[in-house]
């Protein structure tokens, strides 16, 4: 009975801590806007700078653990970071095309993959989790088509949310099996180091600049860095390894409830009523 109590604490702490995690990342959209800056310079400034937080913790505390791990697990976290990487150079840009919620909305919408991606490795998805994630989709797919009827720019900005939904998925599926056996910090810094020096060529590709930004641009760098990577995606990988990925998953689904205020509240943005429908709907699948 006190195992089972004990087990119940730290179940309900994981879902304090997730709730938080959400709160955090509902303001990366925020900062996006504010910054003024070229989407991948942001999402590589706000890897770089957690990197850098993370990495002499993480050293000073699990460098023999850095030591040990073996060349797959390396490679599932590399792995891992490249998707995170892939994950912000597709949703991060979602944001100059669609709305705020519209953004959010559809990225959140990553436990559709997220259970896809486990059935197809033949694990088990609960039939309410799979009527949860189905109510949510027809929420996202509502989003969509309301986008559709405005503009052809919203449907890129649409299409690119739902990629990022589904490099979310594969980041959280690869990190949930590494952290059942590796430390949070050894692998949060492989994966943030890995997804900054993947969005490097990315960045040199597309002619974006590194540097030159203003001061309140810098500022807002390390907000982000601080705020929805370190008290955000941190937090995140914390949980995942005590709670399924579609829990997670589904759990960040709240961010455009808090992403879609802020966004009343610095910009005067107001959703679409079939921003609010569909995303009544993937409210009412969590």
């Amino acid at each position: 009975m006190a195992r089972w109590h004990l087990d119940r604490q730290d179940r309900v702490l994981s879902y304090a801590l997730l709730a938080a995690g959400v709160v955090a990342v509902s303001f990366s959209a925020i900062f996006i806007r504010l910054a003024h800056a070229p989407a991948l310079a942001m999402a590589f400034w706000r890897n770089l700078i957690a990197t850098a937080i993370l990495a002499p913790v993480a050293l000073a505390r699990h460098r023999g653990e850095f030591r040990r791990l073996s060349r797959r697990d390396a490679a599932v976290a590399v792995l891992s970071g490249a998707l995170l990487a892939a994950h912000f150079a597709t949703w991060i840009p979602s944001l100059r095309y669609t709305t705020v919620a519209a953004s959010t909305v559809l990225v959140t919408a990553a436990p559709v993959f997220v259970a896809i991606g486990s059935l197809w490795l033949g694990e088990r998805v609960a039939r309410a989790a799979i009527l949860g994630i189905a109510v949510a989709l027809v929420g996202a797919v509502i989003v969509s088509g309301g986008d559709f009827g405005v503009s052809s720019r919203a449907v890129l900005g649409d299409v690119l949310a739902l990629l990022g939904a589904i490099f979310a998925a594969g980041y959280f599926l690869f990190g949930r099996s590494l952290r059942q056996r590796v430390s949070l910090l050894v692998y949060v810094t492989i994966v943030y180091a890995t997804c900054t020096l993947v969005l490097v060529p990315a960045m040199a590709a597309g002619g974006v600049r590194f540097t030159g930004f203003p001061p309140k641009t810098w500022g807002l760098m390390v907000l982000m860095a601080i705020v929805p990577q370190i008290m955000g995606h941190t937090v995140f990988n914390f949980v995942l390894r005590d709670l399924d990925p579609t829990v997670v998953t589904v759990g960040i689904m709240g961010e455009p409830v808090g992403a879609s205020l802020l966004a009343l509240a610095f910009f005067g943005e107001v959703p679409s009523w079939w921003t609010a429908v569909g995303g009544a709907l993937i409210r009412a699948g969590i």
